[in-house]
């Protein structure tokens, strides 16, 4: 595969439904199933014609009342409720490029990410607007539209939730945005036209999904259309071998701008399947409630939500007649965990591995052949090497950095080409940065990672930007992350100090952290340390700090 063909096609042997970008899944499944329920949420269902004409409504908008053209980024700033699908296919439908948004991001964090893309328009969710307003002004952004949680419901039901969450629950923190307009109010006043058609190219960038890097500068990953048309395609070929009936009512608790639940998303999608959307799965109690309501047949999740929901005395009570499929990914499935969910459930879980580059399936267990603590098989048209440092194979058995090639392989990083360069080795393939093992048959497993990426909850933390946080501090000399085990979370961040200033407490530290890093990434565990292991050229030893 040339440099230039890079994440520019899908392959024959996929692509029987002969899509032609995301928005063509969208639209073919639209007009297949047009009276079937796409997505719930808080207890409201849109079927897959009103996706359709709500999606349009958002599109016209675009279209007629702002100066966006085809190719301008928008930035989605939402938890798991209907107005996000509703959002992106609009957005697509006007020739958007969409810029996945993480609502728990710090205002250091968006601004980062909205300056880099250089995002034109916003959509966000009210209860995180504030942080919006602090960084707005140093933004490329010109329109801002914001919306609550039940915006899309009808009238009473939408005025209770609403109400609730904001006077009773009080979720949402006063902010003050003078240009800002409600994303209803948008929709509604364009409810029933057509957009005009934009011609998609199957090489153009359909999102730009914001990952981090071995510097901790977080680099907006170029996936195509293509890209995640054919990684939806190749996870189908695998998902396939399990009971039809998995994709009827599929849980969805892991958030939508996370390109694994998103591309999922859209396999579910494609077969006509029905989402249930979860906006906030850390209220495990309200997650167990919510359950009750549903005879569910798959459940996308993750180590950390396993544990958490067999470990409530409730969950054992829902109704599991009809569930078939539990997939993971995301963080690494522990053998604990995934015999309590079987215990518990009934179901085997269906581990995979993955990163943002790839779209992000690059490795699955099929779904009959199931051995926890690997990550299964490379999907089809998916070419995976174990390399040493020199780029050579390793022997099957022999430990290597994994490197993969095939249709979902990303287009690059956004405005980034050294980079992108230096991610693939001579002959074309992404390297991962994550150790692995393949055995005679093909099986993978990882077994270390090159990078010092830490992983909680699904998150990816890269240490150097939470010490470029830390040592900014003025009682700060120097300090160094690492990810220590967690039970619950895989890994939490811990942090080693040496303190300028003897004053310095955790407390104090760890407040400011908050201020500028999303809450995943703030350092559970703080560690005053007279002095860092160094090499001789005095890079920090992490490895030392980890023994």
């Amino acid at each position: 595969m040339k440099e230039t063909q890079r994440g520019s096609w899908i392959p024959e042997s996929l692509n029987d439904s002969n899509y032609s970008s995301v928005l063509d899944v969208f639209e073919k499944a639209c007009k297949k199933y047009q009276d079937k329920d796409a997505y719930s949420s808080f207890g409201h269902s849109i079927s897959f014609s009103e996706l359709d004409k709500l999606s349009d409504a958002f599109a016209c908008y675009l279209q007629n009342d702002t100066d966006l053209e085809p190719g301008d980024r928008i930035a989605i700033q939402l938890p798991n409720i209907l107005q996000f699908p509703v959002t992106l296919l609009g957005a697509m439908k006007a020739g958007l490029i969409v810029v996945n948004t993480n609502p728990l991001y710090s205002p250091r964090e968006l601004e980062h990410q909205f300056n880099d893309a250089q995002v034109k328009a916003l959509v966000v969710y009210e209860g995180v607007a504030s942080n919006v307003e602090k960084i707005l002004d140093k933004t490329t952004i010109k329109y801002v539209l914001t919306t609550n949680l039940a915006d899309l419901h009808g009238f009473v039901h939408r005025q209770l939730i609403n109400n609730v969450v904001k006077y009773v629950k009080k979720m949402i923190p006063a902010f003050s945005l003078p240009t800002a307009i409600k994303l209803r109010g948008a929709m509604m006043a364009h409810y029933g036209k057509q957009p005009e058609k934009i011609a998609r190219k199957i090489d153009d960038v359909a999102v730009l999904q914001y990952t981090g890097g071995t510097t901790g500068v977080s680099k907006g990953v170029m996936l195509t259309h293509g890209n995640i048309v054919s990684n939806m395609l190749q996870a189908s070929e695998v998902i396939c071998k399990a009971p039809e009936h998995w994709k009827d009512i599929v849980i969805a608790p892991l958030p939508l701008y996370h390109i694994y639940a998103f591309t999922i998303s859209l396999i579910v999608m494609e077969s006509g399947g029905q989402s249930v959307l979860i906006a906030n799965p850390r209220d495990i109690p309200g997650f167990v409630k919510e359950l009750s309501k549903w005879k569910f047949t798959g459940f996308l999740g993750l180590n950390t939500l396993f544990v958490a929901l067999c470990n409530h005395k409730d969950f054992p009570k829902a109704d599991f007649s009809q569930f078939c499929m539990t997939i993971s990914g995301g963080m690494a499935l522990t053998h604990d965990c995934a015999e309590l969910w079987h215990k518990t459930t009934g179901v085997k879980v269906m581990e995979g591995y993955g990163l943002t580059e790839t779209s992000p399936i690059v490795a699955v267990n099929p779904v009959n052949d199931i051995e926890i603590g690997t990550i299964g098989f490379a999907v089809k048209e998916s070419i995976v090497r174990v390399i040493d440092d020199s780029e050579q194979d390793v022997a099957d058995g022999e430990p290597g950095e994994l490197c993969v090639k095939g249709p979902q392989v990303m287009k690059g990083y956004w405005n980034h080409p050294e980079e992108t360069a230096v991610s693939f080795t001579k002959d074309g393939f992404f390297k991962t940065g994550d150790i692995a093992v393949q055995d005679a048959n093909g099986r993978l497993t990882i077994v270390d990672r090159a990078k010092d990426l830490i992983i909680v909850s699904g998150f990816n933390v890269y240490p150097n930007e939470v010490e470029d946080i830390a040592s900014s501090h003025p009682k700060v000399l120097e300090c160094a992350a690492i990810g220590i085990k967690h039970e619950v979370s895989g890994e939490t961040v811990k942090l080693f100090v040496v303190a300028s200033d003897s004053s310095l407490e955790v407390a104090e530290l760890r407040n400011y952290c908050k201020e500028n890093l999303a809450n995943y990434k703030v350092p559970k565990d703080v560690e005053f340390v007279d002095e860092l292991p160094k090499s001789n050229v005095g890079k920090v030893l992490r490895r030392m700090l980890r023994e």
